[in-house]
């Protein structure tokens, strides 16, 4: 495999030579824009000379950059919908590079239109196929439970994807498996994302600045999954004065405090600066839910508690050059007492920087970062399970600015260590502990015609897998053609691995425990798969793989409505699942035993395919928004199809949200989700299992446990899930900082009775969530 390193190392030498330093007779002026009240960056802001045609919009760190202008004097000029225009007379000259930073001051038009404005502009200027950013502001359009705003219930709203319900915490998009998508936080990947109970994550919904959810089709800045990514960005603290947020409710209770570290005393915007943020999670369900909510199991109240922290600093130079240092805690509990119990950790640090080079019409990026996460399972009359995974991981990024041509590359270096312990259903211990190396580089870029009309970004990522000497070369390709300023076209397809898979039993109707692995060697795997089409192939890679074709349209019939329809298909041409079915040791003695029932691991293929539908309207205070999923994903085993636990048929989401009252101080919220069925594999019967620990094992007398018989692989369907919340806001303004917010809210509002669990052995059934309402109080400051 000399000739994969090699190519590797050609890859990297390539990109690297893109930073090489040009002459030229234009000069650059670059910068950034930030909001001047929170020092946020000025997302999608037109930025241009005045009496030209140059100029450029900024990305998500409210970055611009405008090459080859001619050598003279100008008027620069920053300006968005809802803001006061910044402008600033510039004088270049020839080779110059100039560096600014604007401030938006506010104007008296609502937020809302400006978030319009802003997002219309962004859809004719970025391909943006099967990708969802979300911002605050629209967080605190879905119900706030407990009173505060979290990312998990937004995401659950968003085209495409399937949530377990309101425990487990798992989410699917569409058709990948939750470790088949990447979760991102700054640069730092997080293995589990969501707590148990699925109202909530494990992010402070008020540090989140910005969350890009690419259900598909990403291109070649990202890798290491085959389904989709989430990148989630926090914000930094207030660099003007102390200032925080503290809220209790039913659920729990959460303070933020925020503020400058080295102050800006003379408000200088071309002077260094840095602020901290540190924010505390804590719920207390068990406790209170006994009392508050006596009706739930059995007065046993609801078996959820979870704590999470979070901290960071950030340093920021003249130039809009930034150092962020940060690290989290999350630890998650749930006790079903006789049935389950489940503990998870997850821990982290890392540092994340933005670098604006002196001599280069380029942006530089990077992180680096360590995380570990770990968790157990306890359940009643059977063996006990755990698994834990580590990685540290080393990035670069740049962006290299050049007219209507953008160039994006990097690489990344990381290594992952992983060790679990499981039992299958017929209690054979299923363990292994390993580490996994990989080097990925990729170089993207982003050409934009002379007539603005069509946009395509061409793609390539080389991931090497050192651990399994595994070289994946992996094309990626975004277009969209604008036909005109309301309807454009769209399309995207890439190729994808990964080497992470999960060790879940699949047969549950909902697995509490949620292993995480390397990909096993390819000794624990078949030797060979039976493809549907009959055809036999060689397994020669422990990867797991997929493609993605997706393609759609937009269509804006006005300012105040959007409309956008997409399909899509992944066809995962390798996964790797836990052997459920595994009795026999895989040793020589055995070789004449199948695969099917001594090896730890087997493969499996599938496809998932579907349409999503979602329609967003906003006019001044109201805002809805709803979404229709229609979503097919079944999985071939080498003999035969079956339906995996997570098809879900028909999704529907449907959201509004209306501000009103006196100085706009109250909003209503609601949010109403419907779902087919989750297929689950029916109980046909049961048996005394004897574990024959020995030859001399006396069947007669020996106590066996009590053993499950299987009916068909998921040939059942379970009923339909549906859930509405609603819930009501007051703010009350009592000092120019200090404000009080009270919140009412409903957790299924009609009380519907959705299943969530079903202990085989037992017979007992739970359901999700009931009729929960509740009440909270936050104060700011």
């Amino acid at each position: 495999m000399k000739l994969n390193r090699n190519s590797f190392l050609l890859f990297l030498a390539i990109c690297f030579a893109l930073t090489a330093a040009h002459a030229q007779n234009t000069a650059t002026i670059r910068g950034f824009v930030y909001l001047k009240k929170t020092g946020e960056p000025a997302l999608f802001t037109n930025v241009f000379l005045q009496g030209t045609t140059i100029g450029a919009t900024t990305d998500v760190n409210g970055y611009f950059s405008i090459t080859h202008v001619a050598p003279g004097t100008y008027t620069l000029i920053a300006s968005s919908v809802g803001y006061d225009t910044a402008h600033e007379s510039v004088t270049l000259t020839k080779d110059q590079i100039l560096t600014k930073k604007l401030y938006l001051g506010e104007a008296s038009v609502n937020l809302g239109t400006v978030n319009i404005n802003a997002s219309q502009k962004a859809r004719q200027t970025d391909v943006g196929v099967s990708v969802t950013t979300i911002t605050p502001q629209m967080m605190k359009q879905i119900p706030s439970i407990g009173g505060q705003p979290d990312i998990a219930q937004y995401l659950q709203v968003l085209p495409g994807v399937v949530s377990t319900g309101d425990q487990g915490g798992q989410l699917y998009i569409e058709g990948g498996q939750p470790i088949q998508n990447k979760v991102i936080l700054d640069g730092m990947t997080i293995f589990n994302p969501f707590h148990s109970i699925g109202l909530f994550s494990v992010f402070d919904g008020d540090v989140i600045s910005d969350a890009t959810v690419y259900a598909g089709g990403f291109n070649a800045e990202y890798g290491d999954r085959v389904s989709s990514i989430m990148d989630i960005r926090t914000r930094d603290g207030n660099k003007k004065r102390i200032s925080g947020k503290i809220d209790i409710s039913p659920f729990g209770a959460h303070a933020l405090v925020e503020g400058p570290l080295l102050k800006n005393v003379d408000d200088d915007p071309e002077k260094a600066s840095s602020s901290f943020i540190l924010s505390v999670k804590n719920s207390y369900l068990g406790e209170t839910s006994k009392t508050l909510y006596p009706y739930v199991n059995n007065g046993q109240g609801l078996p959820f508690n979870f704590a999470d922290y979070y901290g960071k600093i950030s340093f920021s130079t003249a130039s809009g050059s930034k150092l962020n240092l940060f690290g989290f805690s999350y630890n998650d509990n749930v006790n079903y007492p006789g049935i389950d119990t489940i503990g998870w950790h997850q821990y982290g640090v890392g540092a994340n920087f933005i670098l604006i080079p002196g001599s280069s019409s380029s942006l530089m990026e990077g992180n680096i970062d360590f995380s570990n996460y770990s968790i157990r399972q306890s359940q009643a009359d059977e063996l006990p399970g755990q698994s834990s995974i580590n990685t540290f991981d080393l990035g670069l990024k740049f962006t290299y600015f050049g007219g209507n041509t953008t160039v994006y590359y990097g690489f990344d270096i990381s290594g992952t260590g992983t060790a679990y312990n499981f039992y299958n259903s017929a209690e054979r211990l299923i363990s292994d502990s390993a580490t996994s190396d990989e080097l990925n580089g990729y170089v993207k870029l982003k050409i934009i015609s002379n007539n603005k009309k069509l946009i395509i970004e061409p793609g390539f990522r080389a991931q090497y897998y050192a651990t399994y000497d595994a070289f994946s070369p992996e094309p990626r390709l975004d277009a969209k053609y604008n036909v005109s300023d309301k309807f454009r076209l769209k399309f995207a397809a890439g190729i994808y691995s990964q080497d992470i898979i999960s060790v879940v039993d699949e047969r549950d109707v909902v697995d509490l425990f949620y292993g995480i692995s390397t990909a096993p060697p390819l000794a624990d795997l078949p030797s060979s798969f039976t493809q549907q089409n009959g055809t036999t192939v060689n397994v020669t890679s422990p990867l797991q793989r997929s493609y993605h074709i997706t393609g759609g349209f937009e269509y804006d019939p006005s300012n105040r409505i959007h409309i956008n329809v997409e399909g899509y298909l992944k066809n995962f041409l390798q996964t790797t699942t836990l052997n459920y079915d595994k009795i026999y040791d895989d040793n020589p003695d055995n070789y004449l035993i199948p695969d099917t029932l001594k090896k730890d691991f087997l493969v499996q293929s599938g496809k998932a395919y579907g349409a999503d539908i979602t329609i967003r309207y906003d006019y001044k205070e109201l805002s809805l928004y709803g979404v229709y999923s229609l979503g097919y994903v079944q999985y071939w085993d080498g003999s035969y199809a079956f339906p995996p636990p997570f098809d879900r048929r028909h999704n529907v989401n449907l959201v509004a949200s209306y501000t009103f009252g006196k100085d706009l101080s109250w909003m209503a919220d609601v949010r109403f989700n419907y779902g087919s069925g989750f297929p689950f594999t029916p109980t046909q019967g049961y048996y005394p299992n004897v574990p024959f620990s020995n030859i001399g094992t006396n069947y007669t007398t020996t106590n066996g446990s009590l053993g499950t018989i299987y009916g068909q692989f998921d040939g059942s369907r379970l009923p339909d899930y549906a859930r509405m919340d609603v819930s009501i806001d007051k703010s009350f303004q009592l000092s120019e900082n200090v404000g009080l917010h009270i919140n009412a809210s409903v957790i299924n509002l009609f009380d519907r009775q959705n299943i969530f669990y079903y202990d085989r052995i037992s017979g007992q059934q739970v359901n999700q969530l009931p009729i929960l309402p509740t009440l909270s109080v936050a104060m700011t400051f």
